[in-house]
């Protein structure tokens, strides 16, 4: 039976026929959407771990004990996650353990552009990449057995594409995997340095019979078109712009395991062509490894390190042909990413910029306070980074800056790694303030649970982290809750914590609005009578706010009657 299925669905079904037991994650687009499809499996447990890093930590854990495990994130991520998997590379597994990456060439969702595959080779384990979602299932299955095979974890690579693109999958019965049994074995799994170097030499070894596995493994293949002028290495989503650009002028060496990568079959292939070319996103990693065994191609002198390519960027690169797969007629116009109609964050971020404070910020939905016209966040660098900036620039700058300066964090991102921060502010008597943006769910990726907010990934009631009585317990003193809503009690509490002689922290607590539990007031109207046209309540960024005809005008379809609107109009034009 075939049924049609997102990559990242296809993950998570590979994840059930492999035999997994054990799922820990942590959301971020595009990688979140393998967990939550795979704790729709009963024999699978899932969860949603605190940080990237503890969902590794749990994944290897259960695979020491015997399970065939998984955790996944997208790349920067694998940032966060990367202490334990050097480690594990080193120690190797029991169970098989798979873990998903996703990069996301493009930067549709992310920071910044970073290629995965440095990890996996740094690291020192295997890394498959599938290019669509019946390759991205059987890929999965198939790493369970090579972490077994070569004692490792085994990274499979996703991108935005095939994450969020959707093929047939060929669906089958779930393999009789049974629990291994647990012998102690400090030799392998206690890395002390005598351990840990006897380990290194054993890693070593792996690789090489990894390396000499590519050469036949079924991941590698070769595609020989009669009357091909060049050749084409390549792999993942590249494989496919590739062979819809190209179609049968070339040959193709597609490659499924791009770490370690192997050197007979691509001398092999490289010998059969007076040309060839290396298609891949972002760097020149399989370049880099062509020309290091003596094989020479053309890649990033043509195709650029930045962003995604296309089927129309190989058509040109290659053929010179101006082709246009694209399949909308005219250009799509540009929507700026914008703060949703109700948003709470919209109220806090208001009353930063009328006080024209320095704000670090931090990632997640939130964000978008930097963009205009809120205009209220100064930095965005990496999970939890918020705390710690604001910290060293208050150090940096002095009592200026502590009277005003903020940090701004969401509740999620807070429990991922805020909270070193603030022990951080609080251990080193940083006059600092930082504000909780607790709007009761992980919104950015799309409405996960996270510990404060009562439920488990399955929706089941969980333990709720008490946040004031955590900023308590690691040594704030002064702990204030303010209704975003409420502009005039954001404005007075800022003003007053930033005063304060002492380190502080603000929760700004209202659930998103987008939360189906929320109860909304009616649509505000505007009273055109008493309308001048001023433009005040545009000044906070509503979607649900226009002007037509010199007039504003509310959307009732996006409108939730938060009222922030009221404040800004001093005629009391907009009305319930």
């Amino acid at each position: 039976m075939k049924k049609l299925m997102l990559g990242n669905e296809a993950f998570a079904r590979g994840l059930y026929e492999g035999g997994c037991t054990v799922v820990s994650s942590y959301p971020g687009t595009p990688s979140t959407e393998v967990t939550e499809a795979a704790a729709k499996y009963d024999d699978i447990y899932a969860e949603w771990a605190p940080n990237e890093k503890v969902a590794f930590e749990v994944a290897l854990g259960a695979s020491i004990g015997g399970a065939r495990s998984f955790c996944g994130m997208k790349h920067v991520g694998l940032n966060v996650a990367a202490d334990p998997l050097y480690t594990a590379g080193y120690t190797g597994v029991t169970g098989g353990m798979v873990v998903c990456v996703a990069d996301d060439p493009g930067m549709h969702s992310s920071q910044n552009e970073q290629d995965s595959r440095h990890h996996a080779k740094a690291s020192k384990v295997l890394m498959l990449e599938p290019s669509d979602s019946q390759e991205v299932k059987d890929f999965v299955k198939k790493g369970f057995e090579l972490s077994e095979k070569f004692d490792t974890p085994v990274i499979v690579r996703m991108s935005t594409r095939v994450a969020h693109s959707q093929s047939a999958v060929e669906l089958c019965d779930r393999v009789d995997y049974q629990l291994k049994p647990y012998v102690k074995n400090a030799a392998k799994f206690v890395t002390l340095p005598a351990n840990a170097r006897k380990l290194h030499v054993t890693v070593e070894e792996r690789l090489k019979a990894a390396e000499k596995y590519g050469s036949d493994c079924e991941f590698n293949r070769v595609e020989l078109n009669d009357g091909a002028h060049f050749g084409v290495i390549t792999s993942g989503i590249s494989y496919q712009y590739a062979r819809e650009a190209l179609g049968d002028k070339a040959s193709y060496l597609k490659l499924g395991l791009v770490n370690p990568l192997p050197t007979d079959i691509i001398k092999d292939f490289a010998a059969k062509f007076d040309k060839v070319y290396v298609i891949e996103e972002l760097d020149d990693f399989i370049e880099s490894h062509c020309k290091k065994i003596g094989v020479n191609v053309i890649g990033k002198e043509i195709f650029s390190r930045i962003g995604e390519l296309s089927q129309s960027i190989v058509a040109e690169k290659i053929l010179g042909e101006k082709k246009e797969f694209d399949s909308f007629a005219e250009p799509v116009p540009v929507r700026p990413p914008v703060m949703c109609a109700g948003c709470p964050h919209r109220g806090l971020f208001y009353c930063l910029n009328k006080l024209k404070l320095n704000v670090t910020g931090d990632i997640g939905c939130y964000t978008l306070g930097a963009t205009a016209p809120l205009s209220a966040m100064d930095t965005t660098i990496c999970m939890g980074a918020s705390v710690s900036a604001l910290h060293g620039f208050n150090k940096a700058r002095g009592e200026e800056a502590e009277r005003n300066t903020v940090a701004v964090i969401g509740d999620s991102t807070f429990m991922h790694s805020g909270i070193t921060g603030l022990v951080n502010i609080a251990y080193n008597a940083s006059n600092s303030t930082v504000i909780i943006l607790d709007n009761s769910i992980t919104g950015m990726t799309g409405h996960q649970q996270n510990p404060t907010t009562g439920k488990n990934l399955k929706g089941e009631p969980a333990y709720a982290v008490d946040l004031e009585a955590l900023c308590h317990a690691v040594g704030i003193n002064r702990v204030k809750v303010v209704d975003p809503y409420n502009m005039k009690q954001c404005e007075e509490v800022i003003k007053e914590e930033l005063a304060a002689d002492e380190a502080s922290v603000i929760i700004s607590r209202r659930p998103c609005a987008l939360l189906k539990y929320v109860k909304h007031e009616a649509p505000l109207k505007v009273n055109t009578d008493k309308c001048v046209g001023c433009k005040m309540c545009l000044k906070i960024g509503c979607p649900a706010i226009s002007v037509h005809s010199g007039k504003a005008v509310i959307d009732e379809t996006q409108c939730v009657g938060c009222g922030i609107c009221t404040d800004m109009c001093r005629l009391t034009a907009i009305e319930k």
